[in-house]
């Protein structure tokens, strides 16, 4: 996999939107933090599908689209819940398998939400979709977008305003990836039986 390219295409992508994607960004962690978090995995479906547009139509994000998924309010909260009960419970045993918990569910479900909204999946199916995209060979192709998520994301946390950058930066990356892993799935088809042979001339006779 072409990282340099995927990178390339996130950078180009956050440039040519620049203003909407911040704007979007903003929106969204201002509502995330007036929803004491309720309202973070259900904008977030509705952020990455609008980047996922941006990306591959071309189309401006809009700030409503932060609310264009709310059919998917109840799965990915009860799913978001659950991720940060089980997150909790690994840094109660230890601070290790706290860190090994998220890092698995990053590695997992990096391609959960954008399989629910742009190919309606429900959430069981596009978990395991998620799953299967994420192992497909060569497995450190995963790997390494995951730690370049991380960073970016933590660059984006650990500098002030960085984060209006570095978030729409980071999901445009996850998207470009998740294209190519799309058009890579060919469909398996089933070949037909060859038709039988036209009968020999001693046969006619």
């Amino acid at each position: 996999m072409d990282f340099k390219e995927h990178l390339k295409t996130a950078w180009e992508s956050t440039l040519q939107f620049i203003v909407p994607v911040i704007l979007l960004t903003l929106v969204q962690i201002v509502v995330i933090v007036f929803s004491f978090g309720i309202l973070a995995p259900v904008t977030t479906a509705g952020y990455m599908q609008s980047l996922l547009l941006a990306l591959r139509e071309g189309r401006e994000p809009k700030i409503g689209d932060l609310f264009s998924e709310m059919r998917l309010f109840l799965p990915l909260f009860v799913f978001g819940l659950l991720a940060m009960l089980a997150v909790m419970l690994g840094f109660i045993l230890l601070i290790l398998p706290g860190f090994l918990v998220a890092a698995f569910l990053i590695f997992a479900t990096i391609y959960m939400i954008p399989l629910m909204t742009d190919r309606d999946m429900g959430l069981m199916e596009a978990l395991k979709e998620s799953w299967n995209m994420a192992v497909r060979k060569p497995l450190a192709d995963q790997i390494i977008l995951m730690v370049l998520y991380l960073v970016l994301i933590s660059l984006g946390g650990s500098i002030a305003v960085a984060v209006l950058f570095a978030q729409p930066l980071a999901t445009f990356l996850v998207l470009s990836v998740y294209e190519e892993r799309l058009q890579g799935k060919q469909p398996v088809i089933e070949q037909a039986s060859p038709p039988p042979p036209p009968p020999s001339s001693d046969e006619e006779a």
